[in-house]
């Protein structure tokens, strides 16, 4: 979508030109060629061929979210192909409970232009193809602001749907908290089955000194689409950010997630989970970057992959030289249901400090066969004894978070996705 068709700010079409100038200079990395990318093979992948969703006669739906919980208990917020349902928050001006903003964000540029242009690309660089594609093309997104010292006291489901067949979704999400701030933020991708689309999102989360962020971002796409997102997060002084990532849709999908600790007594706690059939490919990348001293940072991914699906997680622990005193720690652990499924963990440490504690661990593994004899020798069948196993082996994701909405989230979205895993198996 062209800036001239929304009415946007100046500076804002002067960061689009040059974006467009960056996405016509960019060539996408090459497979093996570009660190990062080893492991996804881009080759075939034209993103000229997708189209732009337009406005047509089908009226915009929304779709079962990830996320099912009852419709009072959070603050819905729906776009479609980039198109604001007329519901909630965006229908009311954008303003919530204490003076939070949560609006699209394309709306957000041109009502709120100060606050949005000073953090809008302040986190993740457009010299990246992808990024500048969707810096030059995004259309839908959503803006949530939310000042110092307000509590946002639902969560704010934010809803990226995608309608329109073989087109190219750019979205772009920006979540600003300042001093004090707490709020629970959860997005979902979605698509409702047409062929071979493309999601193309990114996210910058800034969580400003002394507040608390939980981050919910989950994406369950039709098994024929694309999904490359790059999300990164900034945490200030003695701030939290509890972030959760749930991979189960598209056909090949590569997430890159970055966690700057940014001040002193920052800490961030990222869980991962992500379920895969038939020929499906998952990438994850994950930075915890400790850029000061005193923070901490725990990161634990999870995976089962049945058929011919392959997955990939690459982790790396940057600490920067100053920064003592961090405590960080990441694990990958993926269960085969198949001999045919495939998986990579490939955690990574680079140490610039020498008074810090860094560890990690990965494992990769089938269904342990004396679990499943075992379950099996008490009279349970042998489906009912794998799931057990299954059940068991996600669990450990689920008990990172207290009893409450989110916990309650996370583990249903598990147990839809798994039954619909193991049914195709």
């Amino acid at each position: 979508m062209v800036s001239a068709a929304v009415a946007e700010p100046a500076w804002l079409t002067a960061r689009r030109e040059r974006a467009v100038a960056l996405r016509n200079e960019l060539a996408l990395p090459s497979f093996r060629g570009v660190p990062g990318w080893e492991y996804f093979d881009l080759e075939g992948l034209d993103l000229d061929a997708f189209g732009v969703a337009e406005d047509n006669d089908n009226a915009p739906r929304a779709l079962p979210g990830i996320f099912r919980v009852p419709d009072d208990a959070v603050d819905h917020h729906v776009q479609v192909d980039g198109r604001p349902l007329d519901d909630g928050v965006w229908a009311a001006g954008g303003q919530a409970a204490g003076g939070a903003i949560v609006m699209p964000l394309s709306r957000a540029a041109a009502e709120h232009a100060d606050l949005v242009q000073s953090h809008f690309g302040s986190l993740v660089a457009s010299e990246d193809p992808f990024v500048a594609r969707n810096e030059a093309d995004w259309s839908g997104g959503a803006f949530v602001y939310v000042p110092a010292g307000v509590r946002v006291a639902r969560p704010i489901v934010l809803s990226a749907i995608q309608q329109a067949a073989g087109s190219a979704f750019h979205w772009r999400a920006l979540v600003v908290l300042e001093q004090g701030a707490e709020a629970e933020v959860w997005e979902q991708y979605l698509s409702d089955g047409s062929p071979a689309g493309l999601l193309n999102a990114v996210v910058e989360l800034s969580v400003g000194p002394g507040a608390r962020l939980r981050y919910l971002c989950g994406q369950d796409l039709d098994e024929q689409s694309s999904l490359f997102g790059t999300q990164r997060a900034e945490v200030a002084r003695d701030a939290t950010l509890e972030w959760v990532a749930l991979g189960f849709g598209g056909a090949r999908g590569k997430v890159r997630m970055e966690t700057s600790l940014a001040g002193p007594g920052a800490s961030a706690r990222v869980t991962g989970a992500y379920a895969s059939h038939a020929r499906q490919h998952l990438d994850f990348d994950t930075t915890q970057e400790h850029v000061a001293p005193h923070t901490t940072s725990d990161l634990a991914f999870r995976g089962v992959l049945g058929d011919r699906s392959t997955a990939v997680w690459r982790g790396m622990i940057r600490v920067d030289p100053g920064a003592q005193q961090t405590d960080a720690f990441q694990e990958s652990r993926n269960l085969l249901l198949s001999k045919r499924a495939h998986a990579d963990a490939i955690p990574g440490l680079e140490i610039e400090a020498n008074d810090v504690r860094c560890t990690h661990a990965a494992a990769i593994a089938q269904i342990d066969a004396e679990q499943l004899f075992y379950l099996r020798s008490r009279g349970l069948g042998r489906g009912v004894a794998q799931r057990l196993v299954i059940d068991g082996f996600m669990q450990a994701l689920v008990e990172r978070f207290p009893a409450g909405i989110a916990h309650d989230a996370v583990a249903g979205a598990l147990e839809r996705r798994l039954e619909k895993v193991l049914g195709a198996l």
